[in-house]
């Protein structure tokens, strides 16, 4: 099952199942990994590692989703998204996180606020949802 993602109306590139990438990876363009990426990713507008992927990098960007399996820090201006079949091992970095109930997740996390000019940003001015943590693999 292919990660959800309007190609008609979002530019987005493309990194399909079979595809094997080492190195430095980034892009003007969203990404929309479905393959093995083992290096750097990012940056980028928007990162969607889809459900089959495993993801070896740090990955900065403006929103982050993950539905497969990743082993790095993750770094985003707006959101990160665990979606409950995901296996994260890296600290997420992020304005508003959410880990969905089902994802393994396996680092710690900080908030900042987003770059807004904004000087205010106790941890509970911000979004974290976290229902189900853990270290299963």
């Amino acid at each position: 099952m292919a990660a959800s993602y309007d190609l008609a109306s979002d530019r987005a590139s493309v990194l399909g199942p079979t595809l094997r990438f080492k190195g430095e990876l980034s892009a003007s363009e969203d990404l929309v990994i479905h393959g093995q990426v083992e290096g750097s990713v990012g940056p980028a507008p928007k990162v969607t590692i889809g459900p089959e992927a495993h993801v070896k990098a740090g990955v900065v960007a403006d929103v982050i989703i993950v539905e497969g399996r990743v082993e790095g820090d993750l770094k985003a201006q707006a959101s990160i998204t665990v979606r409950p079949k995901a296996n994260v091992r890296g600290n997420l970095e992020a304005p508003a996180i959410h880990i969905a109930e089902g994802a393994t997740f396996n680092g710690g996390i900080k908030m900042e606020p987003a770059a807004t000019g904004s000087s205010s940003g106790s941890t509970r001015d911000h979004d974290v949802s976290a229902f189900r943590t853990g270290t299963d693999n």
